[in-house]
């Protein structure tokens, strides 16, 4: 089935839907499921979407794809690739777009309208998942073309994605009897519902909790653009006035930083870090306990002694105890430079007489000062540099350089909220895709930033281009001045357009292996490289300059930002750590018959691993909704380590070759990783670029860990 079908049916499977089949049906279905049509190779239709359209459009699409799948069963012919793998990768499209589409409203437009219609639907959408899955028929017949596909004159992409979709069924029980497929059914619906229960209240903390400053004194130390942002924001909350400063990471991890208030630093890291687990009806406590042990009893089901075990073996790392040997051979030199890190700020703490000793609420504020002491860097200095539209035009610059894309901004294109641009991706002068960006927080959206794939390339029937999108939730300033973000912002939007550009690029047959629909550990390589072209001079020069004089941000303070780029890489890096180590133990130590209380091992784990008492989690357990939202990142929040690893390799590799600029490694990085998706194996790929398999040694010279 088509990429996009797949998410919905289950969160490690990818199915898809034929034009040809559905085409005059879909027709007049409506703006949710009709093929998107028109210039610039088709696009969704915003302005024609509203809420009510979601659940009668999954409806007709569920039935299409039944009547498509059952014409696949009927065939009496023995099976082959063309008579079921084929039709069944050219099955569910209007499935495929209603599901995408859903996916962007829940993560971007999550009204209460849509809150609602997430709740219906999520066991709906997981029962129909299963019913596709647990298909024994159909089961057969991929099993059929699988165990024969080496001698079945297929080409290398055909046995691949024959590959692809006989363990995707095999890993999600298509094998298992009917009692067992039964009670797997069950665990999936309740699942789908509690994924639905734990998001909705980590938005709703995120949400509801504020802090609000009464005065100017509650102002000491913050810029004028953070001033700026929680006025706004305190008029959006009708306290005109005053400054609120919302429960989001965009504008709680800035005030943390500068904020001179030591009181209202607490009591705003308080409520912050209490997202999930207030004392309200929206604590996750219990939600994360009953998904626990729902994953424990499903991976016993399937086959495994625990859910890590289950997720890793489909990963490149194979096995928990490879992934926990990497993180804990990084986190000991980590934990080191955190100690240091520490010292250095007591020690301007009790030079400036604060009598305080460093805690949580503390760590961000004095690091800024030890940054400052160090190499004489004003964060709020470098932002200035720092434009949201400059830097989302150094990206496109970068990427024209390095793939030769031009990016064309459209107009009269529909999109869901006009906060939103919409550009042509174009080559050579042809099209390759869409571009849509999403900038802004607002209620309803969720926080951080992502990538979203709306349409994923394709060309085994017809040639389809991509359509991407990157998210953010940067906080409107003044009207009409320039947003000014921090260099992590910056790097933050390369890295998410690095996952557009792994989409964009992707040059493969069929959308089942196209794009990002990689191994997890494996998706976050290509974004994290992209990372790297930030900090060239290329893009500096052109694309950092100052707000208000338009001066290219000064050689001199681009010396001293790259000189401190590993400073407080202790605390980045154990900060992460925590809660990929956090993520794995929970779900090593899980059963069906326990229940764990995840705060509690929150705490114990901690404790166990030596974790800094001046540091907790980068998400606390309660609000770690990378794995307790869905399935997508459980036990498996360790993959940007590992995806680091190699990152930290490849970029060796560019200066070998003379640079990230050169462009027979532009060309070597495109050809052997950026375009060719899941087509071939990931360890593969990334020999064909390297010419030998990762040296995790690159990551610890790239962070300045001693090497062991």
């Amino acid at each position: 089935m088509a990429a996009a079908a797949t998410a919905a049916l289950s969160t490690t499977s990818s199915i898809a839907i034929s034009e040809s089949a559905a085409a005059a049906a879909a027709a007049t279905m409506g703006p949710l499921l009709d093929p998107w049509t028109g210039a610039n190779g088709g696009v969704p239709r915003f302005d024609k979407i509203t809420a009510p359209q979601f659940k009668p459009a999954f409806t007709k699409s569920m039935n299409l794809l039944r009547a498509e799948v059952d014409a696949i069963t009927a065939n009496k012919a023995p099976a082959t690739f063309d008579n079921t793998v084929l039709p069944f990768e050219d099955a569910g499209r209007p499935f495929g777009r209603v599901s995408t589409l859903f996916g962007v409203y829940t993560s971007t437009m999550n009204d209460k309208t849509m809150q609602g219609i997430e709740t219906e639907m999520s066991p709906v959408l997981s029962e129909f998942g299963d019913e596709i899955i647990q298909n024994d028929a159909l089961f057969q017949r991929l099993k059929a073309v699988n165990d024969a596909r080496a001698t079945s004159n297929l080409n290398a992409e055909q046995q691949r994605v024959t590959e692809v979709y006989y363990n995707r069924f095999a890993r999600q029980g298509a094998g298992l009897s009917k009692e067992q497929k039964s009670r797997l059914k069950d665990i999936n619906q309740k699942l789908a519902s509690l994924f639905t229960t734990f998001r909705q209240n980590q938005l709703s903390d995120e949400e509801t909790y504020t802090l609000t400053l009464d005065s100017e004194a509650d102002l000491a130390g913050l810029p004028p653009p953070l001033r700026d942002a929680a006025a706004q924001a305190a008029k959006e909350h009708k306290q005109p006035g005053k400054w609120v400063l919302t429960n989001t990471r965009s504008s709680m991890e800035p005030f943390l930083a500068y904020s001179d208030r030591r009181d209202l630093r607490e009591k705003g890291w308080r409520m912050w870090n209490a997202r999930g687990n207030n004392q309200n009806e929206h604590n996750n406590r219990s939600t994360a306990s009953e998904i626990l042990k729902l994953r424990a009893e499903r991976a016993k089901l399937l086959g495994f002694p625990t859910h890590a075990h289950w997720i890793v073996d489909d990963n490149m790392a194979k096995t928990p105890d490879a992934a926990m040997g990497l993180m804990m051979k990084v986190w000991k030199a980590a934990v080191a430079r955190v100690k240091e890190e520490v010292a250095d700020m007591q020690a301007i703490a009790d030079k400036e007489g604060a009598k305080i000793t460093i805690e949580p609420w503390d760590y961000r504020y004095y690091a800024e000062k030890v940054r400052k002491a160090k190499y004489d860097i004003d964060q709020n200095e470098v932002k200035q540099y720092f434009q949201l539209e400059k830097i989302r035009e150094g990206m496109f610059w970068a990427a024209g350089q390095v793939y030769g894309l031009e990016f064309v901004k459209l107009s009269g294109i529909p999109v869901y909220h006009r906060d939103m641009s919409v550009y042509e991706v174009r080559r050579g002068g042809n099209r390759v895709g869409l571009w849509y960006f999403d900038p802004y927080a607002r209620s309803g959206k969720s926080s951080g930033a992502w990538m979203n794939e709306y349409r994923t390339q394709e060309k085994f029937k017809d040639t389809l281009t991509p359509v991407v999108s990157n998210n953010s939730n940067f906080i409107k300033g003044k009207p009409g001045e320039p947003v000014l973000i921090s260099w992590d912002d910056a790097n933050t939007m390369f890295h998410e357009f690095g996952h557009a550009l792994h989409g964009l690029l992707s040059n493969v047959t069929y959308p089942t292996l196209a794009g990002t629909n990689v191994k997890r550990d494996f998706v976050e390589f290509p974004s994290q490289v992209n990372e790297y072209w930030l900090a060239t001079p290329e893009v500096l020069n052109q694309f950092a300059v100052h707000y208000q004089t338009g001066k290219p941000i000064p050689k001199a303070l681009v010396d001293k930002v790259l000189a401190a780029q590993n400073f407080n890489q202790g605390f980045e890096t154990v900060e992460y750590l925590a809660n990929a180590i956090y993520d794995m133990k929970i779900h090593l130590a899980a059963t069906p018959d326990k229940s764990i209380d995840i705060a509690e091992f929150e705490r114990t784990t901690m404790a166990e691993i030596g974790m800094p008492k001046e540091m907790v989690l980068r998400h606390p357990a309660a609000a770690f909704g990378h794995i307790f939202s869905s399935d997508g990142y459980s036990a498996g929040y360790y993959v940007y380590i590992w995806a680091d690893a190699m990152t930290a390799d490849v970029y060796e590799g560019f200066q070998e070759k003379g640079g990230l600029y050169n462009k027979d490694a532009c060309k070597l990085l495109e050809a052997s990783i950026m375009s060719v998706g899941n087509s071939i194996p990931p360890d593969q790929a990334f020999r064909r670029f390297r010419g030998r398999d990762v040296d995790t040694n690159a990551l610890m010279r790239d962070r300045g860990f001693p090497v062991s």
